[in-house]
């Protein structure tokens, strides 16, 4: 199989990540449990939450369905077959794993818990690592200019 046609990971390391980061929060919050901030700027931070959830879950929603319709994996240890530009990769080329990040920032606020919080920077940072860079050299070499010009329209993140 040539470099165009290999995935980008063996392993499937972002929802790895994300999952070992929300256990490691959990975990973390019921052994160290961190001060949280007191009323009313608290019940604002927990309606934020729940707005970052709803957020992640449009995001997934949009993300998944554009995949579905351009029938390509939403696996990130396989192969693309095609480019996805539209719904929610159209303002961000790592949808689901904002919508991951989202999720932890959401739940965090939501739980008064600076664990998810700060894990959630620790969990993006790693997927960018580990995931997205690899992701974005399979993508160039499989798509190419179209690729580079998606790249150049679209943010990584946002």
């Amino acid at each position: 199989m040539n470099d165009r046609n290999a995935a980008p990971n063996r392993v499937p390391w972002p929802p790895i990540i994300y999952l070992a980061a929300i256990a490691a929060a959990i975990v973390l919050g019921l052994l160290y449990p961190l001060p949280w901030i007191t009323e009313p700027l608290s019940d604002l931070l927990f309606a934020a939450g729940w707005l970052a959830v709803a957020g992640f879950a449009a995001m997934e929603f949009s993300a998944v369905r554009a995949l579905n319709r351009a029938k390509t994996t939403i696996r990130p240890d396989k192969p693309s077959d095609h480019l996805v530009t539209d719904g929610a990769f159209s303002f961000t080329r790592n949808p689901i794993y904002f919508g991951n990040t989202l999720l932890m920032i959401g739940i965090g606020l939501i739980a008064g818990s600076l664990w998810f919080i700060g894990l959630a920077v620790v969990a993006a940072f790693a997927t960018q690592k580990l995931a997205i860079e690899r992701e974005e050299k399979h993508l160039q070499a499989r798509f190419g200019k179209k690729y580079i010009d998606y790249t150049k329209r679209v943010r990584r993140w946002i």
